[in-house]
């Protein structure tokens, strides 16, 4: 196979150095996207007020809702051009590429129109404050119009990474968060545009990202060149694409779901709880993102290693998933812990906020290493073909699990600290049930590869 300088042989040589060089760009990649994100919350918190902090934070459960079942198709896309692409079937990856795009246009524009009807009634629906939720729906409205662009930046990044390149969508996304900042500086500071300011900035970036992630797959040579000619859906690429992908993106739901729920709780606080919970959610996503780059460095290792036959190295990406999410957790989350005061303090200063907020950190932080635990081991699984059985752990180990505790421990003790509670444990069930699920697809696989081996052959590496 014939790698370029900048990709990565992912079915042949050292897994641990090369599963840290793949995932140290989408680490960068996902720390500056929430650098930029807090920059929107910074420059909001400090330029527009507590309440426009309150409306942009009491928004993010509610967008991952609307987003996360698309966002999961992308997932199917990294998967199967992975595995077409270890076995050198560039004519698939090819189809692949356009179908992939293709998608995330007319997911994209289905999620806008979606978020444009439907913020305002779900929004009221969850409790949102009154004297924050107009602008909660302003945000939200104008945050939509970005999401075409964004659905296609995914989309492309996730096109990019399949094949070993994790770099590039790191530099289009930091070009495009340079931009944001300047542009929420802009217009709040200068336009006093408020959270419509720090919107705006949000949709114009994300054209702005899409726009560059077109542009190299047209330039790129070989199975991922995009041609916009022909961008069409091939149904062959799209059915096993909606089969690993669906369940990725309804596990998202879920997720989203519940997520939801507990802030409609948090809602019940009030509009000063709202804005130290989105000010925490925000310091809890730099250790949430890490973790993400495993994810990716999973599924990605993992597609590819399954095309090219090589069953047993995926033992082993197993093994340094779960040694780089346990040093994550130690390094990250107890860094998050010691610096959470004057991180809290970079978005606002009201002293009442960032108590409120660290209350959540000190919960949070303590089982951050189970979070990791049930959000990469899917990947794990869903590149060996198994979509299904880690959306069903999903679902009754975290989202299930923490609806019930909702019903039922935070309606008999109603108190913040009671209700955060229910992360830890529900990630502790969840986990489990992934890592159980992982094992099970491994010996799946390990006994179909026994099957069809004539007697005496050597089992694949």
């Amino acid at each position: 196979m014939f790698f370029k300088k900048r990709d990565i042989d992912m079915s042949n040589g050292p897994l641990f150095g090369n599963m840290l060089v793949f995932a140290l760009p989408i680490m960068a990649m996902n720390i500056l996207q929430l650098l930029f994100n807090a920059a929107d919350m910074i420059v909001v918190g400090r330029f527009a007020g507590r309440e426009a902090l309150a409306a942009v934070g009491a928004t993010a459960s509610l967008i991952n809702l609307i987003v996360t079942l698309f966002m999961g198709l992308s997932v199917g896309t990294s998967v199967i051009i992975a595995q077409d692409y270890g076995a050198d079937r560039h004519a698939d990856v090819n189809r692949s590429v356009h179908t992939s795009i293709a998608v995330s246009i007319i997911g994209g524009l289905v999620v806008m129109a979606a978020g444009m009807v439907f913020s305002k009634p779900l929004l009221e629906m969850m409790g949102t404050p009154k004297d924050i939720i107009s602008l909660s729906v302003l945000y939200m409205k104008i945050y939509f119009i970005g999401i075409p662009a964004s659905m296609v930046y995914n989309f492309g990044a996730a096109i990019l990474r399949a094949i070993g390149d994790s770099r590039r969508p790191m530099y289009y996304l930091f070009i495009a968060g340079i931009v944001n900042v300047i542009l929420n500086l802009f217009f709040v500071i200068v336009l006093h545009m408020g959270v419509a300011g720090v919107a705006w900035a949000t949709s114009i970036s994300q054209y702005l990202s899409a726009a560059l992630i077109l542009i190299c797959l047209y330039r790129s040579h070989g199975a991922i060149r995009f041609i916009p000619k022909q961008m069409r859906i091939s149904r062959d690429k799209l059915l096993p694409m909606l089969k690993i992908g669906l369940p990725a993106g309804f596990q998202g739901m879920l997720f989203s779901v519940s997520n939801v729920m507990v802030q409609s709780a948090v809602n019940s606080f009030g509009s000063i709880m709202v804005a130290a919970n989105s000010a925490s959610m925000n310091v809890e996503g730099f250790v949430a993102t890490t973790t993400n780059a495993y994810y990716n460095a999973a599924i990605t290792f993992t597609g590819q290693n399954m095309g090219a036959k090589k069953y047993r190295r995926i033992d082993r990406i197993a093994i340094i998933c779960t040694i780089l999410i346990f040093a994550t957790w130690i390094i990250m989350g107890g860094g998050t812990l010691v610096f959470g005061r004057p991180l809290l303090g970079m978005y606002t200063s009201d002293a009442k906020v960032i108590e409120l907020g660290m209350g959540r950190l000190r919960i949070m932080m303590a089982a951050y290493f189970l979070c990791g635990v049930m959000n990469v081991f899917p990947g794990l699984t869903r590149a060996m073909g198994y979509s299904m059985l880690p959306m069903l752990s999903t679902l009754i180990g975290a989202c299930l699990m923490r609806i019930a505790w909702l019903a039922t421990v935070f309606t008999w003790y109603p108190t913040i600290a009671m209700l955060y509670a229910c992360y830890p444990v529900t990630w502790a069930l969840a986990g489990l049930g992934q890592v159980a699920i992982f094992l099970y697809a491994r010996i799946q696989i390990r006994k179909r590869d026994t099957d069809n081996k004539p007697r005496g052959a050597v089992l694949n590496r």
